[in-house]
């Protein structure tokens, strides 16, 4: 089952659904929280992710990707705990690692978004395997084992591939390989 399949059974109370969920979700967000929070606060914001992901899944509305939305989740438990724990300083960064950086000219950025269009593009049709490698890697930052996993190759093919993948993105781009 994909991501949104799975999220509509949790929400009609399959818990299988959560746990499958759970496993496949949970290893990139801890990656991504422990960049910011205490190792000792991960598991508990996971755990408190995966909660609200229980409770709100019926709140998803089709659209945008689901680990993104698990993000969002993720994002504020992790803002919650700051506060609760009185780190300031942490929630700052929790706001500082969300922004996107601000362009200096609305023209060059809508240009090097077209751009990337352009190079995604190049690696096929949405849904090929080279566009779900991107989006697991690139965009999800999953590990490259739970990609083998899902993708159902060695973990060695996930990392030739997403060096061959690069070297394309590079190209379209126009900056060399």
């Amino acid at each position: 089952m994909d991501d949104e399949e799975l999220l509509a059974a949790t929400a009609a109370g399959d818990d299988g659904a959560l746990r499958a969920l759970f496993e496949r979700h949970a290893p990139w967000l801890a990656g991504r929280l422990r960049r910011t929070l205490p190792a000792a606060a991960v598991e508990d914001v996971v755990q408190e992710t995966f909660i609200a992901v229980w409770r709100g899944a019926g709140s998803y509305r089709a659209g945008g990707a689901v680990g993104g939305w698990i993000w969002g989740i993720a994002r504020r438990q992790a803002a919650l705990w700051a506060r609760r724990h009185r780190r300031a300083d942490l929630e700052r960064s929790l706001d500082t690692s969300a922004e996107r950086p601000a362009a200096d000219d609305p023209a060059a950025d809508a240009a090097r978004r077209v751009d990337l269009a352009g190079a995604l593009a190049a690696l096929g049709p949405a849904g090929d395997a080279q566009r779900e490698l991107v989006r697991l890697v690139l965009v999800e930052e999953r590990p490259l084992a739970d990609v083998a996993r899902l993708l159902g190759i060695p973990e060695g093919t996930v990392k030739s591939r997403v060096f061959a993948v690069r070297r394309r993105l590079r190209a379209a781009l126009g900056r060399g390989t």
